[in-house]
This record gives C-alpha cells, structure tokens and sequence, in this order.
C-alpha cells in the first residue's frame, strides 16, 4: 500500500503542476493538488518499512489526507458548478474546476483502495 500512496501521490504533483502551467503559471492555488501529492509521497515513504505499527500509522495518515482531497475539491467542484451553471466560465476557472474534479476522483479512488486493503488486513489478522 505504500508504493499505491506514492504513485497516487505522484499522480496528484503531475495534475497540481500541469494545472498551474496551464493557468498561465500565475494562479498558486492551481498547485492545491501537488501540496496534497506530497503528502501522499512522504507518507508513503515513511511507511515503506518493516514495522506493522509505523506502516499502519504512516496509511492512516496518508488515507486520511486522500479523504480530505476528496471531500474539499469535490464540494468545491459542486458548489463551482451549481453556481456556474449555465454561465460560461472563464479559462482558468474552468480549467481549476476540472482540477477540482480529477483530484477529487484521484483522492476517491485511493480511499476506496486504501480501505478495501484495511480491511483485508483485518481479516488476514482473525
């Protein structure tokens, strides 16, 4: 699980990035989503280790910060587009709601793995 979270993490610094390029490199807060995967990388780093407490700490702390990229982005993204329907948006908001979007997705999926994983983990312990 801790190569998922690094991957995931890498995945998030790729679209915090490309989304502060495409921004015209001007909007920091495009960058929201690489701040997130760095998490994900350090923590999957640290509990790349033999230790079953510190592994389990270091995924519970990296599972909990895909919660949150996915639940803050994605009620962003909700509310961006009740608010903007049926407006056309400018560029970069459109291109900050898409971000908004796929880091949500991203974070969604890495919970779900994360969890489908805690609890297979549990039962191989009983």
């Amino acid at each position: 699980m801790a190569k998922l979270a690094i991957v995931f993490g890498v995945l998030l610094i790729v679209l915090g990035v490309a989304g502060f390029v495409m921004t015209g490199s001007v909007h920091p807060t495009a960058l929201i989503p690489a701040w997130f995967g760095l998490g994900l990388v350090i923590c999957g780093g640290l509990a790349s280790t033999e230790d079953a407490r510190r592994r389990m700490l270091w995924m519970h702390i990296a599972v909990t910060i895909g919660l949150i990229g996915f639940v803050f982005p994605g009620a962003m993204a909700i509310r961006e587009g009740i608010v903007a329907h049926g407006v056309p948006a400018a560029h970069t908001a459109a291109v900050a709601f898409k971000h908004q979007v796929v880091m949500s997705i991203l974070c969604l999926i890495f919970v779900a793995l994360c969890v489908r994983s805690f609890i297979a983990a549990r039962r191989a312990r009983v």
